[in-house]
This record gives C-alpha cells, sequence and structure tokens, in this order.
C-alpha cells in the first residue's frame, strides 16, 4: 500500500483533538454526558458543543436528552458507523506508523 493510499484513509472528521478525545471516550465507554465529557477533556461547554455537533451530524455520534429530576442531562454514545470509521481512521493511523 503506497503512502498516498494510507494517508487517504484518514478520516477528516477526526483531526482535531477534542474530536480524537471524544471517539476515544465513547468506544470505551457505553455513553457519557455532557459534563463527565467536558471533565474528560478538559475544555469548554463551547468548544465541546461545537465538536460533538460536528460528529452528530457525521452521524459518528448519538445523542440522547431527557431529565433527571428537574435538570437537563445529555447523553453521548457512539453509532455503529461512528465505531467503524474510527476503528478505521486509528487502522490508517497504525499503518502510517509502521510504513518505511
Amino acid at each position: 500500500m503506497t503512502m498516498k493510499n494510507i494517508i487517504q484513509n484518514i478520516n477528516k472528521a477526526f483531526d482535531h483533538r477534542i474530536r480524537l478525545g471524544i471517539m476515544s471516550v465513547l468506544m470505551v465507554n457505553e455513553s457519557v454526558d455532557f459534563n463527565s465529557m467536558k471533565e474528560f477533556l478538559g475544555v469548554t461547554d463551547g468548544n465541546l458543543a461545537s465538536h460533538i455537533k460536528a460528529l452528530e451530524s457525521d452521524e459518528f455520534i448519538s445523542v440522547e436528552k431527557q431529565f433527571i429530576g428537574k435538570k437537563p442531562n445529555t447523553k453521548y454514545s457512539i453509532t455503529p458507523i461512528g465505531k467503524k470509521a474510527f476503528q478505521d481512521h486509528i487502522a490508517a493511523l497504525e499503518k502510517l506508523l509502521q510504513s518505511k
């Protein structure tokens, strides 16, 4: 496989560290709420929200909004499409690192 082919398999949706972090957290957790995700990644509300919106529009993550008591609670989970895309992205990065 040529370097060009390997690079083409790297998904631009994951080229930002926050999106990479969101997907990594969701790969190992069934679901994560907004505040926990914000804590895990050490980012601001607005920054996290914009990256979540981008991943949601690509159908890589799903959003579930509910109320716990009177407080809103938003949970995120990875979709099958997102899981496959992220696994393919990681595999492409690994091939890139192994190429000579």
